[in-house]
């Protein structure tokens, strides 16, 4: 028969009461090793084992007053079940992790923060001197932004002169036609009739309006002329400030390119020869071949920049020798301006371009030419080919790290 529990019941029969004890007291002996492995361990296996004896004991405790109320022999019944879980608890004893030695642990620690302390002193450093180098590069672009605010006011003031002695020549050469003109209308007041008379005094009217709008002509043009060389003026201090914040920007981004080297890659440098040094990702026929181009891409840019700078300095030229109309029915001054402001643009790209050029062909000489600015990786040789100054990657250039 069993009951709720799933117990069975045995009848009673004193004997088998008197029989089932023995076992029982023999397997609760069996018991005390387990009790000890389970103190050596860490925390975590006892009490584990306290909670599995808890629950051994919740779950034979129902069963226990069932036999008890029913039968004596169910005690023995109980008894036995708690005895067949009691070698679980050695399996757990086994499964714990073993010790950790507290001397290594605290011994390698130490060793990581002192590892962490020197970096960071380190890179303490690092940072102190490139915020050094970029104080010198702003104090450098200020002092050539005062310089040029200087060259731009030295200009006004001779622009402004030079229209001022134009505007007292001209009315000087005014007075002095009036009074040819009046002494000559004089003599022939003298020498022809008094009908003669009127005529001259009307001539002399209309040579006298020629005259002022002569001399308003000549004022107005040198006007013209003198805002026209203070705009030159202006544009190209802006322009000699423009450069200077470049050169400061480009020291700023050298010093990051300093301090971004210590993450790249070292290059693996071969033996040089005929002033060149290969690498393991570029050989000496292939460095010989971008040498070469480098060299007639460099020729070429520095006659077009020579080429467009004299062209701008001939439109100045021209414009001062009073080639150029300057009146209100024409806008040939502009004109002349738009073009000179383009042939600089371009001169100065072509120079630019010159200097990257100039530094490719340094890298040639040292061993890094074809290596990336940024990350320091290989740039692929078709791009080399199509763009022998290149420093960065395609994937570098598309997300804006710098210049090509």
């Amino acid at each position: 028969m069993e009951n709720g529990n799933g117990v069975s019941m045995v009848a009673k029969k004193p004997a088998k009461k008197s029989a089932a004890k023995k076992p029982v007291a023999k397997k609760s002996t069996a018991k005390k090793p387990v009790a000890k492995k389970s103190a050596a361990p860490k925390k975590a296996a006892s009490s584990k084992s306290v909670s599995k004896k808890t629950v051994s004991s919740k779950k034979s405790a129902p069963a226990k007053k069932v036999v008890a109320k029913k039968a004596p022999a169910k005690k023995v019944v109980a008894k036995k079940v708690v005895a067949k879980k009691a070698p679980a608890k050695k399996v757990v004893a086994k499964k714990i992790a073993p010790k950790v030695d507290p001397k290594k642990a605290a011994a390698a620690k130490k060793a990581a923060e002192l590892a962490k302390k020197i970096a960071a002193e380190k890179k303490a450093k690092e940072v102190a001197a490139q915020r050094e180098k970029a104080a010198k590069a702003k104090a450098a672009a200020d002092a050539a932004r005062e310089k040029a605010k200087a060259l731009a006011d030295a200009a006004r003031a001779k622009a402004k002169a030079a229209a001022d002695l134009a505007r007292a020549k001209a009315k000087a050469a005014a007075d002095e036609k009036k009074a040819r003109e009046k002494i000559l209308a004089q003599q022939k007041k003298e020498q022809e009739l008094a009908k003669k008379k009127a005529d001259a005094e009307k001539a002399l009217i209309a040579k006298q309006k020629a005259a002022e709008k002569e001399a308003e002509r000549l004022a107005k043009e040198a006007e013209k002329q003198a805002d026209l060389e203070r705009k030159a003026a202006e544009k190209e201090a802006a322009r000699v400030a423009k450069e200077v914040e470049k050169q400061a920007e480009a020291a700023r981004k050298a010093a990051e390119k300093k301090a971004k080297a210590l993450e790249k890659p070292v290059i693996v440098k071969l033996p040089a020869q005929d002033g060149i040094t290969p690498t393991k990702d570029f050989d000496l026929k292939f460095l010989q071949a971008q040498r070469e181009m480098l060299h007639s891409e460099r020729i070429s840019l520095v006659g077009q920049a020579s080429r467009l700078e004299d062209e701008a300095n001939a439109l100045i030229a021209d414009a001062e020798m009073g080639d150029v109309q300057f009146d209100d029915e024409g806008g040939e001054g502009d004109t002349m301006v738009v073009e000179r402001e383009r042939d600089l643009t371009l001169s100065a790209s072509a120079r630019h371009i010159v200097e990257q050029i100039d530094l490719s062909l340094e890298s040639i000489k040292v061993g890094e030419y074809g290596y990336s600015e940024h990350s320091g990786k290989p740039i692929p040789r078709e791009r080399l080919k199509a763009i022998p100054w290149t420093t960065e990657l395609v994937e570098e250039r598309v997300g804006t790290f710098g210049r090509r």
